[in-house]
């Protein structure tokens, strides 16, 4: 027959239908539903067994192995049944395939024809291969008993119960589709168990067998467990017929038949692992998918959880809890001194007795010890397998091309770790070492903050008789910023004290640089004598000249001994906001004429307030991160930080001082956006 020629139909009374469907788990269903419903259309049902088992197998094929759309075509007439299945996988353009129906009882002798057509040959009345340019096909014919249609045997219409096997022996036409259409049921908690009992115990009574069963190891650690169990179990010295399952890994199994030999039997048995393998390999994806978005949210967690911490010591010791034991049984971090020394920073077991022998292992040293291991994987930046009795591997931490240490995981305590925990602890590895090298450079932050604003504050206030001073500072809650916020006491050549106060706008190292600017040039002038209006007046133009944009307020107060036991005090405030006069005797009161801000025009304008302190009086001076400290949408404000004075009065400047700050702090839970400076300057003549 040439590769022009096509199955042959009845020609009378002829029907064709054309499907397109799709590369789909559920296309066999459909193909088996168009087929089903031809038939009844065409009154043919005793070809309705055979002509649903082959449907399934051919669709099936196509669609596990071509992997591409599917044409069915389903042709029927009053002798029987024609269905062609085509795929539009590429390959080469071949003759035509025929082959007549096999009527032998050996199925062995057609399998070396290729098992996917084994059922096509044994069952089909005819049935052939088409090797076209845009794909291939396969089609089978299905003749109709009696006259007119083939003489073979027929399985007979559909029937709720038929034999397994015909007269012959072989595997009925029933017992075959029975075994192609049993599928796992979805709505169970556990559908392979169940599908691979039933899927046993049909080949089982297929082939008269007197016990089966079916073993897995998933490669979680449990080793090999019995799946699926057939009958009673073998007998000592039965020969068993074994057929290894289709998995990857990890899974590994095999299918076991206690059944005496045949033609079919390991046909039948093989047919059967396959279609569990592929089941069972649906299980491996989605498990693999399943346990892999686990690992993504693991991940995901811990960089957050990694990421809230700017502590070194913090993020260190959080890391072996993250590991342990979800990773291994044991963790430990080890970080690098300058001189590229492992120190042990952090270590986990979910057994905390075996803390204690963990330590003493981990500070052993040797060729072979977990010591020298460690120092190679830190030297060679690459992972390292570690031996017993601790046995694990550590890898590299290494951030922005610094190596920083390592971190060593031990093993599960019952298997080994498999591919995906080892790429989650290289993962995990990669993050804590980010975590680590972002706290340490916090720290640093940290520590040149504190000392860059260390360096704008006087270390001590001056002990004067008959004057008391006192201050208080709080930084803005993010330790690793320097404030503008300043506050200083400098002796005046004419034996006066100057008290300075004053609030750079902004933070960073912008605004260090001009504040540390503004105590500079008012110690340089105030030293030469210069009267505080014109050193206010030069510091204006300094500020615009040099201040980047940047304006200062500022209060100065000259204090100097007054008639009798009074303080005179001469009060300048350029933009800042006025002191409060703190009564010895009770009651307090703001005081001083507001003036311009320094930096913000060419010229200024700062009215000069006499003031007298008698005994007792003291002058509180602040920044706006007392009065702007805020508790949702309130703020401190300046007449709560009159009320908050005003019960202090006769205290000394220290306690002023200390009470006020602990005032504005406990107004609020949150910390504090700005700095907070407070100076009391208090009249302590007896």
């Amino acid at each position: 027959m040439s590769a022009e020629a096509g199955p042959v139909s009845g020609g009378a009374d002829e029907r064709v239908r054309r499907v397109r469907l799709p590369a789909d788990r559920r296309t066999p269903a459909a193909a088996r539903a168009l087929v089903r419903t031809m038939l009844l259309e065409a009154r043919l049902p005793e070809l309705l067994n055979e002509a649903l088992l082959l449907t399934t197998e051919l669709t099936t094929n196509a669609v596990e192995h071509a992997r591409t759309e599917l044409d069915i075509e389903v042709d029927t007439d009053r002798n029987g049944l024609t269905v062609t299945v085509t795929d539009f996988a590429s390959g080469p353009v071949d003759e035509l395939i025929v082959g007549v129906r096999n009527t032998t009882s050996d199925i062995t002798e057609v399998a070396a024809r290729g098992r996917g057509l084994l059922l096509v040959d044994h069952f089909s009345s005819r049935w052939g291969t088409t090797y076209l340019p845009t794909g291939k096909g396969v089609w089978f014919r299905l003749d109709r008993p009696g006259p007119g249609g083939s003489a073979r045997p027929s399985a007979g219409p559909l029937r709720v119960a038929e034999p397994d096997r015909n007269g012959d022996g072989t595997p009925s036409a029933a017992a075959m589709s029975e075994l192609m259409q049993l599928t796992p049921d979805s709505y169970a908690d556990e559908p392979l168990p169940e599908f691979a009992t039933g899927l046993l115990t049909r080949v089982g009574e297929m082939v008269g067998a007197a016990g089966g069963t079916v073993r897995l190891d998933r490669g979680d650690g449990l080793g090999t467990q019995v799946f699926a169990r057939y009958g009673r179990p073998p007998r000592d010295g039965n020969e068993l017929l074994r057929v290894p399952l289709a998995v990857h890994r990890p899974y590994a199994g095999e299918l076991e038949l206690d059944a005496a030999p045949s033609a079919y039997a390991r046909p039948l048995a093989v047919l059967a692992a396959e279609r569990l393998s592929l089941h069972l390999e649906n299980d491996r994806l989605r498990r693999a998918d399943v346990r892999r978005s686990t690992w993504l949210t693991f991940l995901a967690e811990a960089s957050e959880l990694l990421a809230q911490s700017l502590d070194v010591e913090l993020t260190m010791a959080l890391i072996p809890q993250l590991v342990v034991p979800r990773l291994g049984q044991w963790c430990a971090v080890h970080t690098t001194d300058e001189w590229g020394r492992l120190r042990l920073a952090a270590s986990s077991h979910a057994d905390e007795a075996m803390l204690p022998q963990l330590h003493r292992i981990l500070q052993e040293t040797g060729p072979d010890s977990i010591q020298s291991r460690l120092r190679e994987a830190s030297r060679n930046a690459a992972q390292v397998p570690l031996g017993g009795p601790m046995e694990g591997f550590a890898v590299p931490l290494i951030a922005r091309g610094q190596r920083l240490g390592t971190l060593a995981v031990g093993r599960h305590q019952r298997h080994r770790h498999d591919p995906d925990e080892v790429s989650v602890l290289e993962d995990v590895a990669r993050r804590a070492a980010l975590a680590i090298e972002n706290a340490r450079i916090h720290a640093e932050r940290r520590r040149v903050a504190q000392t860059l604003q260390q360096s704008l504050l006087p270390p001590v206030l001056p002990v004067v008789e008959g004057i008391g001073f006192a201050a208080e500072y709080v930084p803005t809650g993010d330790d690793a910023e320097v404030g503008g916020d300043f506050y200083d006491v400098l002796p005046l050549s004419d034996g006066r004290w100057l008290v300075v106060v004053g609030d750079v706008s902004g933070k960073g190292v912008q605004a260090a640089a001009v504040t540390g600017l503004v105590r500079d040039v008012i110690r340089v002038l105030v030293g030469d004598g210069k009267p505080l209006p014109e050193v206010l007046g030069r510091l204006n133009e300094t500020l615009v000249e040099r201040g980047g944009g940047r304006y200062c307020t500022l209060a100065l107060a000259a204090v100097a001994p007054g008639d009798g036991d009074q303080l005179d005090v001469s009060l300048h405030l350029a933009g800042h906001d006025r002191p409060v006069l703190l009564h010895g005797g009770g009651g307090a009161t703001f005081v001083g004429v507001g003036g311009t801000a320094l930096g913000l025009l060419d010229t200024i304008t700062t009215p000069t307030a006499e003031l007298t302190l008698k005994p007792g009086d003291a002058l509180i001076f602040y920044t706006d991160g007392v009065t702007e400290r805020r508790r949702g949408r309130e703020l401190f404000g300046t007449d709560r930080l009159r009320e908050s004075a005003a019960p202090l009065a006769g205290y000394s400047a220290d306690v002023v001082a200390a009470r006020l700050r602990a005032a504005t702090i406990a107004f609020s839970v949150e910390p504090p956006r700005d700095d907070i400076a407070i100076l009391v300057l208090r009249n302590d003549t007896p």
